[in-house]
């Protein structure tokens, strides 16, 4: 199992993932498609909030399923507890460090409720 640790940009969230990662996901959804966001999927037992639990602000909409996570001091977005696989967290890509994506398959996950 591969580990890597992330962060908000002001480093004031930290985390830890750690899992196998087959393939990288760029959702179609409104807020998705707004912060450009890569994501990797990450089952809750993979996952530990390591500091900054009370920086963390929730934003939800829609069928209010879907908890996405923004930093209150810097604004960047970590992570989100998924609407399609609510034990499993969408991980920012860009907030992980070391991660390199060169080889990892992007696959266009269907987020959107609109036709």
């Amino acid at each position: 199992m591969t580990k890597y640790r992330g962060t908000c940009h002001c480093g004031g969230v930290q985390f830890e993932i750690e899992g196998e990662f087959e393939e990288i996901t760029v959702c179609d959804c409104s807020i998705c498609q707004r912060k450009n966001a890569r994501m990797l999927k990450v089952h809750e037992s993979g996952f530990k909030l390591l500091a900054g639990e009370e920086l963390l602000t929730d934003y939800q909409f829609n069928t209010h399923t879907a908890h996405h996570y923004f930093c209150k001091v810097c604004g960047i977005y970590p992570f989100h507890r998924k609407r399609t696989a609510p034990d499993s967290y969408g991980i920012n890509v860009f907030c992980l460090e070391g991660f390199d994506q060169s080889g990892i398959p992007v696959r266009n996950s269907k987020g959107s409720t609109l036709s």
